[in-house]
């Protein structure tokens, strides 16, 4: 069975064989400690600024990367910023994958009637761009963390349905789930015991790929408003407040953006390092 101690052993082995894998976990780990550790290592009040700090550069007066529009440490808010949009990142994409997962696993281990119902309700939300629906859905509940949080959930539920249900599918057809048919265990046991643990790894590395994606989209509701609200540091809402200076500090307006890139490329290739790992036929 995949799910055994010795293939989680060999995927750790394989994982740490991977330098791209490796590259991504290090500076995600660099990231999530600069967010803990804010309070910290922050050099300043991420919200206190000055009218004579506003738009300076690179090194000015202790400000290592520069001020924003109101004279803020770009630095502070960068790595408070960090917790939010680490935050819009990954909650969503774990609340679709317990939801969709679930839904998923039940539609592809049943088939038929469950199989049809679940999954031509998730058809209906592939009718609509996901960016489109998160925008649409973040502004019919009003804006804000919690709202554009739901919105992402929501959005990411059916594909992650849809690979669930997927991989039950290609489970629930061999030989030792009819061996535990035949034995008398009940559905529920079944998926739980025997299906869960082997439709994992493929789940977990996609989850892994969509944060990434999550975290784009979140960046996105924050430039349109439709997010975090000022004056919470985050990096999509530090673009959009940003724009209009970029012809004065380009340098210091591009930093939300390298900051929500760098994080997106090590998520992606994390992903990519889990999906070869968990690769039996490698």
């Amino acid at each position: 069975m995949p799910a055994s101690h010795g293939y989680w052993l060999g995927v750790w082995r394989k994982f740490c064989k991977h330098p791209g894998a490796l590259l991504g976990a290090f500076l995600l780990l660099c990231i999530v400690l600069a967010a803990v550790l804010a309070p910290w290592v922050a050099p300043f009040d991420p919200n206190q600024g000055g009218i004579i700090l506003r738009l300076k550069p690179f090194g000015y007066d202790g400000h290592l990367l520069g001020t924003d529009e109101l004279g803020r440490d770009m630095l502070s808010r960068l790595i408070y910023g960090a917790r939010v949009s680490l935050a819009m990142g990954v909650a969503p994409v774990v609340g679709a994958t317990i939801i969709g997962g679930g839904l998923g696993i039940v539609a592809g281990f049943y088939g038929k009637i469950a199989n049809g119902i679940v999954m031509r309700v998730m058809d209906v939300f592939y009718a609509f761009p996901s960016v489109l629906l998160a925008v649409a859905i973040a502004g019919a509940m009003g804006g804000g963390l919690i709202d554009g949080m739901v919105a992402l959930t929501l959005v990411f539920i059916p594909p992650m349905c849809r690979v669930a249900e997927t991989a039950t599918a290609q489970v629930r057809r061999l030989d030792f789930i009819e061996a535990a048919r035949a034995t008398g265990a009940g559905g529920w046991a079944i998926i739980r015991y025997h299906v869960i643990g082997n439709v994992l790894g493929p789940i977990l590395v996609y989850a892994s790929s969509l944060v990434s994606v999550s975290m784009l989209l979140s960046a996105g509701l924050s430039f349109l408003g439709l997010s975090v609200q000022p004056p919470t540091p985050d990096w999509g809402l530090m673009l959009s407040t940003l724009v209009q200076s970029i012809y004065v500090v380009p340098w210091v307006c591009a930093l939300p953006g390298a900051a929500i890139f760098i994080t997106s490329v090590s998520f992606s290739l994390l992903s990519n390092g889990l999906g070869e790992a968990m690769d039996v036929r490698r």
